[in-house]
């Protein structure tokens, strides 16, 4: 009889998937450099991250979408330490230089979208699809979260159909 793998003490993230399927590709370093983003307003503060994000980053330039000129002057003063602040955060040496450009700050944060807070309820005839959907699954753990999910999804996407447009008693991805 073959022998049982150990249970896994909490699902990984993709982000830790991802960093092993890659290991030792170039495409490793991409992801890593990808970090940018989630550290930025950590590393610069909310003041700063409102008025300036990052746009690309390539061979250790970072560029920086500002939405002002005495803004982009300012953070010209601050490049250095901003750069010290982001190779901490990141822990390494991933930018070298910030190239700074007149453009858009704004990025919309999902914690805080319309679209998250407008949710419905599910109907009982959704909640019964979701529970055949993951009843397959065989780690409970897992099956809980990818349940969860699922009527987050449907949540979510039901409330974009126009009002004319009948609604079906399942939303299509469910069928």
């Amino acid at each position: 009889m073959a022998e049982k793998r150990e249970k896994m003490r909490r699902p990984l993230t993709v982000a830790d998937l991802l960093n092993a399927v890659y290991h030792g590709t170039p495409t490793e370093k991409r992801l890593r450099e990808g970090k940018v983003w989630l550290v930025w307003e950590s590393a610069v503060g909310p003041q700063i991250a409102g008025r300036a994000r990052p746009v690309s980053f390539r061979d250790g330039t970072l560029t920086v979408a500002v939405s002002s000129a005495p803004w982009m002057q300012q953070l010209t003063f601050l490049k250095k330490g901003i750069t010290e602040q982001l190779n901490a955060r990141l822990g390494e040496e991933l930018v070298r230089d910030i190239y700074l450009k007149a453009g858009k700050a704004e990025h919309s944060n999902p914690r805080t979208s319309p679209e998250k807070l407008n949710r419905r309820s599910l109907s009982a005839v959704e909640l019964q699809k979701i529970a055949e959907q993951t009843d397959t699954v065989a780690d409970p753990e897992l099956r809980v979260a990818l349940a969860e999910k699922l009527a987050r999804h449907i949540e979510s996407k039901s409330n974009d159909l126009p009002a004319t447009k009948s609604r079906q008693s399942t939303p299509p991805m469910m069928q």
